[in-house]
């Protein structure tokens, strides 16, 4: 045991009720090794929810930033954190990466979904009103990297056309947040998405098991996936895995995942982990036992791969608040092994940067990254003279990004996190929403920002 699993620390901050979604009081609450986000309502009782399990502590997990006011914000502070969202000038954080939902229909209909896609006959939005969204967004967002998600988006046939207006408009990188069944299914689609300025593709990849796509999604999904995969990599496009990781169900698959990422690198850019938030109708708060944190994930990572990666070499974001997400980046190497090339934990300084630093940092790393490569060398280039020189000609394709994000839902939201949040929603009114207040429902599915129709106790 480490001293950090005798400690108790509480540090104050704030958060919702997860049935009436009122702003209440919180503290994140250390001791045994665990943090927990505890909060009290006044009508409904406390609230007491595991954020941060095992090590490094979440107090040892810290790259402090100074707020960065956005450029320009579409409301004023009236009601407060979390219901003022447009950004306000409360904000403390850049727009990193812009988030367009094209669709909301869905081809698929799994059971884990932010958007709660697929259920709707709401008919798409037009293109006039996508290039209307574009360009009331810019000034605010700035030149910032747009996914365009869903729903399905690649239900509709004008993608292409889409990520062409989102370049037009000055954005520089354009991502398709994607199941991965109809680019699968359709050898020349991703040509045509490549046509259009499409840079990377989000692609949902729960493991390299069907028994997991079965319990996650509903059906056998490895193939079509995998089709995918070659398919973009063949058009140009840059693949990122996304798991949603949940315990029992998937948890003990993150080292063959990675090994497969690696396995297809080039083409595969990174492995993105998300562990399962709760989002929708859960009358009771779902169990401790079905949460997994950041810090768990990582050190599965170093268990599932003997070593090979290490739960040290990740590094605290420079962009969303620390307690976010984590990163490290990695060389494949001839023979398939992973080395590391970000500095771990210790490379991370304690002086406060300004926050507006990290999401350019953020964005630039996202556009050099999750791309696709430049072309390798041709075969008639000469090799290059050494080991240092072979290293580097590699650096230049064959990089493995590997990182993970916890979103927030209605029992793990802290106003502290959210307030440094740099992936912004926009709605159909041009408003810039935090992803995690965008997707937030209480218990009972009701919506704080999503419908049309607000909570009637959000005070």
């Amino acid at each position: 045991m480490t001293p950090s699993d005798f400690c108790f620390d509480s540090v104050p901050t704030a958060s919702v009720c997860p049935i009436c979604l009122r702003r209440i009081p919180a503290r994140r609450v250390t001791a045994g090794g665990e943090t927990r986000l505890v909060k009290d309502c006044p009508e409904h009782g406390r609230f007491s929810t595991p954020v941060w399990r095992d090590s490094p502590s979440l107090g040892e997990w810290s790259r402090p930033k100074t707020p960065s006011a956005p450029p320009a914000t579409a409301t004023a502070i009236e009601r407060g954190c979390p219901f003022d969202c447009g950004l306000c000038p409360d904000h403390g954080q850049h727009t990193c990466t812009a988030l367009i939902e094209i669709t909301w229909r869905c081809d698929l209909g799994c059971e884990v979904c932010f958007a709660s896609a697929g259920g709707t006959a709401r008919p798409d939005p037009t293109p006039d009103e996508l290039d209307h969204l574009l360009e009331t967004i810019r000034p605010s967002a700035g030149a910032c990297n747009i996914q365009l998600s869903g729903g399905e988006p690649a239900v509709r046939d004008d993608l292409p056309r889409i990520a062409a207006m989102a370049k037009a408009h000055g954005f520089p990188f354009v991502q398709v947040n994607t199941n991965g069944l109809r680019v699968g299914r359709e050898r020349d689609l991703a040509a045509r998405w490549a046509e259009g300025g499409v840079d990377s593709a989000f692609l949902q990849f729960d493991g390299t098991r069907d028994d997991i796509h079965r319990a996650i999604r509903g059906r056998e999904l490895l193939d079509i996936k995998l089709a995918a995969i070659e398919n973009l990599t063949a058009a140009g496009i840059g693949v990122v895995l996304v798991p949603t990781v949940i315990p029992g169900v998937n948890d003990d698959n993150l080292g063959d995942i990675l090994r497969l990422a690696a396995s297809l690198s080039p083409g595969v850019r990174g492995v993105h982990f998300q562990p399962i938030s709760y989002f929708g109708r859960y009358p009771q708060a779902p169990a401790d036992s079905l949460r997994i944190t950041l810090p768990e994930i990582m050190t599965a990572l170093e268990r599932q791969t003997d070593g090979a990666i290490r739960a040290t070499d990740f590094q605290p974001p420079a962009c969303e608040h620390a307690h976010c997400s984590f990163h490290g980046n990695y060389l494949v190497m001839e023979d398939g092994r992973l080395e590391r090339l970000s500095g771990g934990r210790s490379a991370c300084c304690c002086t406060p940067h300004p926050a507006a630093e990290g999401a350019e940092q953020s964005r630039a790393f996202v556009r050099r990254q999750w791309a696709a490569p430049d072309a390798p060398p041709t075969a008639t280039a000469p090799e290059p003279a050494d080991d240092l020189d072979r290293f580097i000609a590699r650096a230049r394709t064959h990089i493995l990004a590997v990182s993970g994000m916890a979103f927030q839902d209605a029992w793990t939201l802290d106003l502290e996190r959210l307030k440094g949040c740099c992936i912004h929603v926009a709605a159909p009114d041009g408003r810039l929403v935090p992803f995690c207040a965008y997707n937030l429902t209480a218990a009972d599915g009701t919506a704080l920002y999503r419908s049309t129709q607000h909570a009637a106790s959000t005070t």
